[in-house]
C-alpha cells in the first residue's frame, strides 16, 4: 500500500525536473543564438522532449518564441509530444496502477 505514493512522488519530481531542465535548456539556446555562440544541438532538445519534457519544450518555445520557425523540428516535438499524451491515456485508462 505505502509503494504507491512512493513511486508517484517519484514520478511527479522526476517529470518536474526534467520539465524545468528542458525550459533552460531553450532559454540558454535562445541566449546563445541572440549572442552568435555555440549553441545546444537541436537533437539535445528533441531528447529532453522525449524523456519527458515536452511540456516544457512547448512552454519555452512559447515564452521564449524560440524554434518556431524551424518545421523539421516543429514536427518532431510535436509528434513526441502526442505520443507522450497517447501513453498516458493508454496508462490511465487500463489501470495499471494495480500492478504495484
Amino acid at each position: 500500500m505505502l509503494r504507491y505514493p512512493f513511486l508517484m512522488w517519484i514520478a511527479v519530481i522526476y517529470l518536474w525536473v526534467v520539465n524545468g531542465l528542458t525550459l533552460l535548456a531553450f532559454g540558454w539556446d535562445k541566449l546563445r543564438a541572440g549572442k552568435r555562440k555555440r549553441r545546444i544541438p537541436e537533437r539535445k532538445l528533441l531528447w529532453l522532449a522525449a524523456l519527458g519534457g515536452s511540456p516544457g519544450a512547448l512552454v519555452g518555445r512559447w515564452i521564449f518564441r524560440h524554434k518556431t520557425r524551424k518545421k523539421l523540428f516543429s514536427y518532431y516535438l510535436f509528434g513526441i509530444t502526442s505520443m507522450q499524451v497517447v501513453l498516458i491515456y493508454v496508462l490511465s485508462t487500463y489501470e495499471f496502477a494495480t500492478l504495484f
